[in-house]
């Protein structure tokens, strides 16, 4: 069987692609130093990654061999699932670093915010195309999108704002892709802009800075990765005692709550990365590291990246950066790879959202061409954010770097994104004249004559 036989699609999603996986594993191997620590083994994690790689791989070859046009059967199901998996998660759901954000099933766990931002994004794409007209598309549109992704977006906010705002932003540049009429985007974003201010309202009077650092502080012997010492044994053991009063403590606290205050308990963590967002500089001998640990670490790691880089595995921060390998990792990138490394990542990922628009702009039907760029546009804009948060240009969100952080839903999520856009590149029908414009653009024999 010849290697092309597999990976079918367009050639350079599938480079760009492996070209992630690459220095994922790379850089989630140096980056996992807190949880070599934490589990003595330096092995076991960079294993358990490059098996959801693996996986990955594997689930986007499976992805793209599904004829696109199959996706549009799975609509209803994957919105029922979302809708029902979002409302578990919230009130029987697992935490992690605060928030109630996965489900815990047997042998493993998933995100269901993970599976929710796709269904959006197909569902969006099923409506759009549908329901386009020479001049635009009909403005019913707009209000079936609206329906399926106030909801959605609602219930994804109260465990993860970041996740709901990525949403909402990926709905609107969709809209804009589907000539949903200027005039209904624009007063969706003068209605986005009202709840954006009363929405900060609420988390500035609501929330409790103090309480969230608080919170910080009492976790961050638990979290923060520290080089082996003589005092090993003596400091497990204190961190396992920690641990114990913290879970009681919590389960106590969550039994006293009401059901309304669980709801907006996030409120504290959202005040307190607004504020320390929009602090005023302060000198380096006077900065709380309890306060902005990761903010600090990764202004360190880039800093002291000197433009060139450490080289692979000599990073430093990792060691005090509690996501290193995962919400921070571009910063370790840029410490490790330098200037170049980093601007290399940056380049991987608009050549996935140019290819996929060159891809969309050859397909006859709206449906895979929407769906390709929807897609697309949700993996591009996570990024960003990431890269964003990790040299400090806006406030931390918790968003992982696609397909390079470490992660479990998320990785095999992302790889099922690729093999849809891939899938279209190689089953969607394509525009005759562009089809024609390929069939010139072949080699034909040479005729002498």
């Amino acid at each position: 069987m010849k290697i092309g036989n597999i990976f079918k699609g367009d050639k350079g999603i599938w480079m760009v692609f492996f070209f992630l996986c690459v220095i994922s594993v790379v850089e989630v191997f140096s980056a996992s130093s807190g949880l070599t620590y934490k589990s003595n083994n330096f092995i076991t994690p960079i294993f358990k990654h490059s098996g959801m790689l693996v996986f990955g791989v594997f689930v986007t070859v499976v992805t793209t061999n599904i004829p696109c046009r199959y996706f549009k059967l799975m609509t209803p199901f994957l919105l029922i699932f979302s809708f029902v998996t979002l409302l578990w998660v919230l009130f029987s759901g697992e935490a992690i670093n605060g928030a109630q954000r996965v489900i815990e099933i047997p042998g493993f766990t998933f995100q269901p915010s993970e599976i929710a931002k796709g269904t959006m994004i197909l569902a969006e794409a099923q409506i759009l195309s549908a329901m386009q007209l020479d001049n635009g598309t009909d403005k019913k549109a707009f209000k079936y999108i609206m329906w399926l992704a106030v909801p959605m977006a609602f219930l994804i906010m109260l465990e993860n704002l970041s996740t709901a705002a990525l949403l909402c932003l990926v709905v609107l540049l969709m809209m804009f892709v589907g000539r949903v009429p200027m005039i209904q985007i624009g007063k969706l974003m003068g209605a986005v802009t009202l709840m954006v201010v009363l929405a900060l309202s609420f988390v500035m009077l609501a929330g409790d800075a103090e309480k969230a650092g608080n919170n910080k502080k009492t976790s961050k012997t638990e979290t923060l990765a520290a080089p082996p010492t003589a005092d090993s044994g003596k400091t497990a053991t204190t961190l396992t005692a920690d641990r114990k009063t913290i879970d009681a403590a919590g389960k106590n606290k969550d039994d006293k709550e009401g059901t309304l205050s669980k709801m907006f308990h996030r409120a504290d963590t959202w005040k307190a990365r607004i504020l320390d967002f929009n602090s005023e500089e302060v000198p380096p001998r006077d900065y709380d590291l309890d306060k902005g640990a990761q903010v600090a670490h990764a202004n360190i790691a880039i800093v002291s990246s000197n433009f060139i880089g450490k080289g692979p595995g000599n990073s430093v921060e990792r060691d005090f950066l509690a996501q290193a390998f995962s919400d921070f990792i571009y910063a370790i990138i840029i410490e490790e790879l330098g200037i170049v490394g980093a601007a290399f990542v940056v380049f991987l990922y608009i050549i996935l959202l140019f290819r996929t628009a060159r891809i969309a702009n050859r397909c006859e039907n709206y449906f895979p061409a929407l769906l390709a760029m929807g897609l697309a546009l949700l993996l591009v804009v996570q990024a960003t954010f990431n890269m964003l948060v990790a040299v400090g240009f806006v406030p931390v969100t918790g968003q992982p770097l696609p397909l390079i952080s470490k992660g479990g839903t998320s990785t095999i999520i992302n790889c099922a994104y690729i093999g849809a856009i891939l899938s279209v590149s190689r089953t969607a029908k394509r525009k005759q004249n562009i089809a024609d414009e390929d069939d010139d653009m072949k080699e034909k024999p040479y005729n002498p004559k």
